[in-house]
């Protein structure tokens, strides 16, 4: 999962580096491994900064003020496939840079289709570079030296033909315009808005309405499953070049990615968590029973904040800030390594004795997944004293690796692969483990957009939405994209980056 952001300004004499710089500001939630900018002057020539790193640390006043043009694309990183070195940053670029939202299911087939057919050099490991290179090769077989949009919309649509997976993608093309696309089930977010100025109209494309509604972009519409946009500075062009696949959006945007303030698919996200804590509150009353001896419902900052109030207010208990929050620690969930984000839960959060001395608590997540952060917490509230500890997620058992996109690709990474509630319960050290249930999720976000028929939950039910899932591309996601395997690829890149740097030791 990444943010991405991209945005041509109708002023060719202005810079456009600074509102991405404020935008990937806006998305630094959705990925915090690095960052990258690329912007294109009104004569073609383009200029990069990106590292490893958050968006403040990546960019300075002056790196800013060397990134000239009135066109650009921004990218925020969260590892999900290759590794944490500083060659995954993104933008890419071959002739045209490139930040995309997502996870390819056939990264494989198509590394050996650009290497044996394409003669495409790959450096890296990311799916990003993959259809960037598939997408130049379909636009160097056009012969041409300056290609149109009719080429380009073709090349896009190569790209439906080679690729699977869950995607969003936006692209630049030096000299032409921006572009932007989704995968055919619209797994992946991406909307696009306007801003009119005196010198004409600005565009811009992102992952969430957030980062367009913080730049006074307006009349956001989301790019539908199976459409590409190009915009270029005599305006906007749209066209739907698959059809037929189900329109199902991952359901873990509304549950923990997205911020409560974007609106996705048409669906308000904070609304979305109201109507979960609603439903998890009649999860809390099945599971304990009417007359429960909760005493307070304490959430887990920041995601369940909504949720968990709904809670309180429905069960008639009270809602108390139990966990203090460092506001400058990242998320736990998107930071690579299993070791790193145990570290982390610490440093985040700590617990007030004064809300939990003597006390059950029924503490509220958005969900559980590795269980590091839970286990944690759990432990938190009884060493400040808690009496019982109940904890609630307002999602079911993660049981199946995600593979568009989310960085849960391992099945025995979940705390919840082959372990009943009661089981879960025990391994957390909670009291009792309460899950919302897979439909009450569903329709929590459902009865916001009913165009909307159904949602990616594979992670909850084991059902892969694009239907190239295998037994043996799971084992294979198993043997390379667990833990232990990044952090022997990430020590590999380093390595290979410090020899490509100093070369043989004297």
């Amino acid at each position: 999962m990444c943010g991405i952001s991209g945005i041509l300004l109708a002023d060719t004499s202005k810079n456009c580096s600074v509102e991405i710089y404020e935008s990937l500001n806006v998305l630094q939630h959705r990925g915090q491994d690095a960052a990258g900018i690329v912007t294109c002057n009104k004569k073609g020539r383009l200029y990069q900064c990106k590292a490893n790193g958050m968006v403040k640390d990546v960019f300075s006043q002056k790196s800013l003020m060397n990134l000239i043009g009135p066109m650009g694309v921004g990218h925020v990183r969260y590892p999900t496939a290759g590794t944490s070195s500083n060659s995954e940053a993104q933008p890419f670029y071959v002739n045209s840079p490139y930040g995309l939202n997502g996870n390819l299911t056939n990264a494989h087939e198509l590394a050996k289709f650009l290497d044996e057919e394409a003669h495409r050099h790959i450096n890296t490991d990311s799916d990003t570079e993959l259809m960037l290179n598939i997408f130049a090769d379909n636009l160097q077989q056009t012969g041409k030296f300056r290609v149109n949009e009719e080429d380009t919309f073709h090349a896009i649509k190569g790209i439906y033909q080679q690729c699977r997976g869950g995607y969003a993608c936006i692209a630049m093309i030096s000299g032409f315009g921006l572009i932007a696309f989704r995968d055919p089930n619209g797994i992946r977010p991406l909307i696009y808005g306007t801003r009119e100025t005196p010198n004409g109209t600005d565009y811009m494309i992102a992952s969430e309405s957030v980062a367009l509604d913080t730049l006074d972009f307006k009349q956001f519409v989301d790019v539908k499953p199976g459409e590409a946009v190009i915009i270029t500075e005599n305006g906007m062009s749209k066209r739907q070049l698959v059809t037929g696949a189900e329109f199902t959006p991952c359901i873990f945007e509304y549950v923990y990615f997205a911020r409560p303030d974007s609106i996705i698919d048409g669906i308000s996200v904070y609304k979305s968590r109201l109507a979960m804590g609603e439903a998890l509150a009649d999860s809390v009353v099945r599971k304990l029973g009417a007359k429960m001896d909760v005493d307070v419902v304490i959430p887990v900052p920041d995601t369940s904040r909504v949720a968990a109030l709904q809670v309180s207010y429905k069960l008639r208990i009270l809602y108390r800030e139990g966990f203090i929050k460092n506001r400058y620690v990242g998320r736990t969930f998107i930071m690579p390594g299993q070791s790193e984000r145990k570290k982390s839960v610490r440093r985040k959060l700590n617990a007030m004795d004064l809300e939990f001395q003597g006390k059950n608590v029924l503490i509220v997540d958005d969900s559980i997944v590795r269980g590091t952060t839970s286990r944690e917490i759990i432990q938190m509230a009884r060493e400040a004293g808690a009496k019982k500890v109940y904890f609630a997620s307002c999602s079911p058992p993660i049981r199946f690796p995600n593979v568009y996109g989310i960085d849960m690709p391992t099945s025995k990474e979940l705390i919840a692969y082959n372990r009943t509630e009661e089981e879960i319960a025990k391994e957390l050290g909670a009291d009792c483990v309460i899950y919302e249930e897979l439909d009450d999720l569903i329709e929590s976000c459902r009865k916001f957009n009913r165009d909307i028929k159904s949602f990616d939950t594979s992670v909850f039910n084991g059902k892969y939405v694009t239907g190239d899932v295998t037994k043996e591309y799971l084992e294979m996601l198993d043997r390379t994209r667990n833990d232990k395997a990044k952090v022997k690829e990430d020590i590999k890149a380093e390595v290979i980056g410090l020899y490509n740097k100093y070369g043989e030791s004297s």
